[in-house]
């Protein structure tokens, strides 16, 4: 009749068993010949480099994206510093401002009374 493996099911604690000895194959080398896939190895082998190359390229496209978002950030900082001196420069640029700031500093620098002229 049956032999005894064949007449024997299986058990929930031979689970360990087989865990072990996956693992002790894989360390040796031996577990893709026992699953008898070796006219396979080209296929296993092309998708482990598929699966390399798309988690190798989603880590550079996610460092680029947060350089994008640190860079966006400064720029933005630059931005409202940009601002903030223009406004600053707009506000100096007025006569009457540049004239109240220097009577308030003492100088008696004021305005021109004649025009500009050119040393020849």
């Amino acid at each position: 009749m049956l032999g005894e493996k064949e007449q024997r099911k299986w058990r929930f604690s031979d689970v360990g068993e087989w865990l072990k000895n996956a693992f002790l194959a894989t360390i040796k080398g031996e577990f893709l010949l026992r699953l008898h896939v070796s006219k396979y190895f080209i296929h296993i082998i092309y998708t482990f480099f598929l699966f390399f190359a798309s988690i190798w390229l989603s880590l550079k496209i996610e460092k680029t994206l947060t350089k994008v978002e640190d860079n966006r950030k400064a720029l933005e900082d630059i931005e409202i510093y940009h601002a903030q001196k223009t406004v600053e420069l707009v506000s100096l640029g007025r006569m009457t401002k540049v004239q109240e700031m220097l009577g308030k500093a003492g100088s008696e620098v004021g305005m021109p009374e004649e025009p500009a002229s050119r040393i020849k």
